[in-house]
């Protein structure tokens, strides 16, 4: 499969073209908003077509799919873009900024005829793969606690701070989070959440949040650009537990989890593994056999039902019930 990348941001040039380089497929093509950016990055990186626009590289034969990394409140229009030209799309997470755009654009892109996959690089790691089999052993999974930290070397600057581009920690890294309590507890029924902006940044920069589920379970979720870089996840049921830290942004190291269960303790190790390597070659075996993927729009709108129930109850400082968006 050939790609072409749209935009210049840095998880483009330092996580998903060198990943491209480790599979079977191509970054055929860059697009910048000027074609001086768009040639710089593909004399940096190897790119044989440069384009000074995004719909130039849409208008194109260069490509069989796209790779969106813009900006998060970019993700729909471009995304909609480019599955009119009959592209399938990798975008980037968070997929929308929203439930009903992430809903919207599931929808479109069926009609169009093209697979829209958001990049969760994580659940396609071999740990994330294990260690969601390995919750069988733990009897009644009750309770996910789960963060992510990121303390960014460059506060306030950039998309991430700027509410009208999608900023703030809950879209950033607080995803993850939610995915994690999801991906162990299903579906949560209602929310209440803390959310902080000390500094005034226009966003928010600390969330705490409690995710209720049927039966009494019950995860708890954070996410902060403040605090000490931290990633863990920690699922306890009635008969052990599993622990995995750092969770989620692995790199290509190796990796392990703890596991607790029926009185042993095992300490899985796996080899080290480029996820969004991984992330790629599933994205065209899915293309390839017209399969959903596994974080396909659907996926990704309960995700985002939950940010937008925590945003909300965040404002109010009460609970809020979750969306239902099961069909």
């Amino acid at each position: 499969m050939e790609f072409g990348v749209l935009g210049t941001a840095r998880i483009a040039q330092q996580s998903f073209v060198p990943a491209v380089g480790g599979t079977d497929h191509e970054v055929a093509a860059v697009a910048s908003r000027t074609a001086e950016r768009a040639e710089q990055f593909a004399d940096d990186h190897g790119v044989p077509r440069a384009f000074g626009s995004y719909e130039e590289l849409l208008e194109s034969d260069a490509v069989d799919a796209v790779y969106n990394p813009l900006p998060n409140a970019l993700h729909a229009e471009w995304t909609k873009r480019a599955a009119d030209h009959g592209l399938h799309v990798l975008c980037e997470k968070p997929l929308a900024v929203n439930a009903e755009e992430a809903r919207d654009m599931g929808d479109y892109c069926d009609r169009q005829g093209v697979t829209l996959m958001e990049a969760m690089m994580y659940r396609y790691h071999p740990r994330t793969e294990r260690m969601a089999a390995a919750a069988t052993e733990l009897g009644d999974v009750r309770s996910v606690d789960a963060g992510f930290h990121s303390s960014l070397r460059y506060w306030p600057e950039g998309t991430r701070f700027d509410p009208d581009m999608g900023g703030g920690c809950l879209l950033d890294v607080g995803v993850y989070a939610i995915e994690a309590a999801r991906l162990f507890l299903g579906e949560p029924e209602r929310v209440v959440a803390r959310i902080a902006d000390p500094e005034e940044v226009g966003v928010e920069t600390q969330v705490s949040g409690i995710l209720s589920f049927s039966g009494g379970k019950i995860a708890q979720i954070d996410c902060s650009f403040r605090l000490e870089d931290a990633q863990y996840c920690r699922v306890e049921g009635t008969k052990g537990r599993i622990h995995a830290d750092p969770a989620f942004s692995t790199g290509s190291d190796s990796t392990t989890f703890e596991l607790h269960a029926s009185g042993r303790h095992v300490a899985e190790s796996f080899d080290p593994a480029n996820p969004y390597a991984i992330e790629v070659e599933r994205f065209a075996e899915y293309v390839e056999r017209g399969d959903r993927p596994r974080t396909d729009a659907r996926e990704a709108t309960r995700t985002l039902a939950v940010v937008d129930a925590l945003r909300e109850s965040g404002a109010i400082e009460e609970w809020v019930d979750v969306p239902d968006y099961s069909s």
